[in-house]
């Protein structure tokens, strides 16, 4: 399986808006084992890895929550505060010591509000990380369920 790089804040943003954002940002750990956030839960902050990594999470009736995910350095924990309702649709969980930078999601939403072109890189950086999870999540699948073919005789 061929796999491309989850798009990097440090790469998708012009160095203004990244610079911008890195203004209101705290670093913040968290041991193995935290709970970053639960499914169904307000989505009023993010995060970028420094070091360590955080599974994402669904709940699954009767069963432990089925990961879906595991990211590491320089990738984006959480987009749900971006998008109206701002409700984690996931969970996440520190499965190792993580060091990171946490974000305040409204201060966010405002700068971007108040800048339009920063607000237009910010949705479009998130909506990439977005669009490579779900590519990701439809080759694992296949790679999962592709063996069985279509379900149809032969």
């Amino acid at each position: 399986m061929i796999t491309t790089p989850t798009p990097s804040m440090l790469r998708a943003l012009p160095t203004e808006h990244r610079q911008r954002l890195m203004r209101v940002a705290r670093e913040v750990t968290f041991s193995q084992g935290t709970r970053l956030f639960e499914e169904g839960g307000k989505a009023d902050r993010f995060w970028i890895i420094r070091t360590g990594t955080v599974e994402l999470d669904m709940r699954v009736p009767g069963r432990r929550p089925a990961v879906i995910e595991t990211l590491r350095h320089n990738e984006l924990v959480g987009w749900s505060w971006l998008f109206t309702s701002h409700v984690w649709h996931m969970g996440a969980e520190a499965t190792t010591p993580v060091r990171a930078y946490e974000f305040d999601a409204e201060a966010v939403r405002l700068m971007c509000q108040d800048d339009p072109a920063m607000g237009h890189a910010v949705t479009q950086w998130v909506g990439d990380v977005l669009a490579h999870r779900l590519r990701s999540a439809r080759t694992r699948l296949l790679d999962l369920y592709a063996p069985y073919g279509s379900g149809s005789c032969v």
